[in-house]
């Protein structure tokens, strides 16, 4: 029996709906979540579309693991994005994609613009969108509560936006479970450029599996790989805090906003710091056996009693190393009130880092921005979070994202964005992650880890090194030898896993879910005979789609570049292991193009990769570059 897909199409301008199949050569050739959503990005918005007109569309995706008893599923919600122009995704955690699979649903479409603001409410095939001039201004947690209320189901779940995204902040996220975060790239601003304040939605249909029997026995020895993990233990008792210890002694932990990557008060806000203080009990995702999240809790202080789950690793650092701030109990607040206002964090820490070190060098200074300005200040960390969310006073100026925010300061402010085609670079040091860097610099979503996740550069596995990518060196993260070829083969094994909308903590960098293992669960669920190679050409087909709808808006190599403090200043002696590293980034772009078959001076695919991947739509597509034949 063929396995087609199920897609909701809701047109919010003239409050209708309908239901769609998707095609079963559809879903294997893009396997199902991001792949589909990129398949229909770029078949579905006209380039040059407005983020937030009502002709840009927001698709939510699920994958065909989404509720079943994988450990830890996910979705993607994705558009053109307001904040950058190109590909707008983001995946978040939680137990929205499982509900959304128990309503029937592999793909929701929202189109148009509601005249008046409303929430939409899915129940198994009804769809309602409901009046939500009530909930306008609510916060995130608020608005949670005030839809359960109304829908009087403690279990109903929702996707919503807070006061950053209807006040038209940039970054704004998709917020569900209170905290699990659709952050990058502004998706929630274009959920409420569309009038909708959420997707509240409930399912009561069961999730089968064509072969039960072989699916349990590849999830029970997937769980039984992760317990054995030598990494296991760790990240259950810290999560990804655990990473602010290991970066700091690598001298990769970006401080002082990336002007050393060694912070000295690591230990002061360091995941063990959390678990030993402040952690109260484990929390999970969806089936999830492997629970990497914490409920946490402040006991003493002027913050007493404040209470959330995380924080992550990112936010957690971009609040204390990249600010340069040492108060634990205020990052914490920083982090509660990003996700109350519903803003991506590490996009808000940015622009605060920005401007701390514009004024350090007098190019903008405490007087030019209304506020105290020096370093690691807790009350302009936090007040610069309000104006942001509310656009008010120099808080309109950064809630465009830190490279508008500079442009509009001025050419001089332009270098000390520091972002990759208009993405804030995450919080590790490029120049001591190589692999890392050079995966910001190619992402289809700007500076971005989760494209390509390349973990192996840390294993130090010389032997797996050599045998896998050609050069011992890759495995070890100060080198660029190897990191080309490293970077493409992550970016189409990341591109998968989200298509399943698994976890790449436990499936990517727990090595849980290689090619084969994909390629056994997909089958077993579906009943398909994919190889592992086919599951291969769909990641690379999926990386490729995404970089034509980029190349669509202008993109190219001159874009795939990090600012030029990674070229031009080494990293300061205090680094350690990273002391003294800058980052090759044209020698590691040249071999990441010639691996991946795009032209060495443009970047592009050529014409004979598309016809490889079976995309001679994208070719012929008139919007598209010309591409000269060959590489060079």
């Amino acid at each position: 029996m063929p396995v087609t897909g199920r897609l909701l199409r809701i047109d919010l301008s003239h409050a209708a709906h309908r239901s769609e199949t998707i095609p079963e050569h559809l879903m294997q050739t893009y396997l199902g979540s991001r792949g589909l959503n990129m398949y229909r990005l770029y078949h579905e918005i006209p380039a040059q579309t407005d983020p937030l007109g009502p002709d840009n569309k927001l698709i939510f995706g699920t994958g065909r693991l989404d509720g079943t008893l994988y450990p830890g599923t996910r979705f993607n919600v994705s558009a053109r994005s307001p904040q950058t122009g190109l590909v707008g995704d983001s995946n978040a955690g939680g137990f929205w994609g499982a509900e959304m699979r128990f309503a029937g649903w592999d793909q929701i479409v929202l189109e148009g613009r509601s005249p008046e603001p409303v929430f939409i409410y899915i129940e198994d095939d009804q769809v309602q969108l409901r009046p939500a001039k009530h909930l306008q201004g609510q916060d995130v947690w608020n608005t949670h509560r005030l839809i359960r209320e109304e829908l009087a189901d403690p279990d109903v779940q929702i996707a919503c936006v807070g006061p950053a995204a209807e006040n038209g902040v940039r970054f704004a996220g998709i917020f569900t479970n209170l905290v699990r975060t659709a952050a990058r790239t502004g998706m929630g601003t274009v959920l409420a450029s569309k009038n909708v304040k959420a997707v509240a939605i409930r399912g009561h249909q069961p999730v089968r599996v064509s072969d039960p029997k072989a699916f349990l026995t590849l999830i029970q020895k997937i769980e039984k790989h992760l317990q054995q993990h030598p990494e296991f233990a760790s990240r259950k008792l810290l999560g990804t805090p655990r990473l602010l210890t290991s970066l700091n002694a690598l001298g990769a932990l970006v401080t002082r906003h990336f002007q050393t990557g060694h912070f000295p008060a690591a230990d002061k806000v360091s995941g063990e710091r959390l678990a030993a203080e402040y952690n109260i009990k484990n929390k999970s995702c969806f089936a999830c056996t492997a629970p990497c999240s914490r409920w946490f809790m402040i006991h003493d202080g002027p913050h007493k009693g404040l209470y959330g789950e995380g924080p992550e690793f990112e936010p957690l650092g971009a609040f204390t190393a990249r600010v340069d701030n040492d108060d634990l109990d205020v990052a914490m607040v920083a982090i509660d009130r990003c996700n109350r206002y519903g803003m991506d964090a590490l996009a808000a820490a940015e622009a605060i880092a920005m401007l701390m070190e514009l004024n350090q060098r007098g190019l903008f200074t405490s007087e030019d921005a209304g506020v105290d300005l020096s370093w690691g200040n807790p009350d302009t960390i936090l007040t610069l979070l309000d104006l942001m969310a509310y656009r008010q006073g120099i808080g309109d100026l950064l809630a465009d994202g830190a490279a508008k925010a500079a442009a509009r300061i001025g050419p001089h402010a332009e270098p000390y964005a520091m972002h990759v085609k208009g993405l804030e670079i995450i919080q590790g040091e490029p120049r001591g992650l190589k692999g890392y860097g050079l995966g910001h610099c190619v992402a289809s979503r700007g500076g971005d880890h989760l494209r390509a996740e390349p973990f192996f550069e840390l294993s130090g596995d010389e032997a797996e090194g050599q045998r896998r990518f050609g050069t011992p060196k890759v495995a070890h993260p100060g080198n660029y030898e190897g990191k080309g070829k490293l970077v493409k083969y992550f970016e189409d094994w990341c591109a998968v896993i989200d298509s399943l909308n698994i976890c790449k903590n436990t499936a990517v960098c727990m090595e849980g879910v290689p090619f084969e293992t994909a390629a056994a669960l997909l089958n077993a669920t579906t009943g398909w005979t994919l190889t592992a190679s086919d599951l291969q050409i769909a990641g690379e087909r999926i990386i490729n789609v995404e970089r034509a709808f980029c190349m669509r808006e202008g993109i190219s190599r001159k874009d795939d570049r990090l600012p030029s403090r990674f070229l031009n200043e080494p990293l300061p002696k205090e680094c350690g292991p990273s002391a003294g590293l800058v980052f090759e980034q044209d020698i590691m772009l040249d071999e990441y193009y010639q691996t991946r078959g795009w032209t060495r001076e443009q970047g592009w695919p050529t014409r004979s990769l598309l016809r490889r991947l079976d995309l001679m739509e994208i070719e012929s597509d008139p919007d598209f570059p010309n591409i000269e034949e060959g590489l060079s």
